[in-house]
């Protein structure tokens, strides 16, 4: 039995949450966690690691599309620096994620979701599809 990872999909207003399943071979969506401080924000995702017993994060990293790191990779890197102090062991894995959201927005219009709907999960969504794609590449 792997450990399982869990994707954050790390926004300025929300965090889309996913976690893989003890097999290491699909991605489910958890949560979105609305942003409120960097310490509640961390603290909850201190709580999922517990719940799900891991220290694996697969951190969704948004480089501009020509491969560059611009500013939302420093937000990113940032965000990383904090959880890690708070949780010493996490194992970080920065993970490419520029056509995340592209994909996931996509497979939500396929499945006719409504728009109002795709705001609240798309996070999440992506999360899935950063977290697949790793699993996918590394599992």
């Amino acid at each position: 039995m792997m450990e399982r990872a869990l994707a954050l999909d790390v926004g300025d207003r929300t965090i889309g949450i996913a976690v893989s399943d003890l097999l290491g071979m699909t991605a489910q969506g958890v949560e979105t966690i609305r942003r409120t401080t960097m310490e509640a924000d961390i603290n909850r995702i201190k709580e999922l690691t517990a719940e799900y017993e891991t220290t694996k994060m697969v951190v969704g990293y948004p480089r501009n599309m020509n491969g560059t790191e611009g500013p939302r990779c420093e937000f990113v890197k940032e965000f990383c620096e904090e959880v890690k102090k708070v949780i010493p062991d996490a194992n970080i894995i920065l993970w490419d994620e520029r056509l995340s959201t592209v994909a996931a927005t996509r497979s939500l219009i396929e499945a006719d979701v409504s728009r109002k709907k795709r705001k609240k999960v798309i996070d999440k969504m992506a999360a899935v599809f950063i977290l697949q794609g790793w699993l996918d590449g590394n599992g």
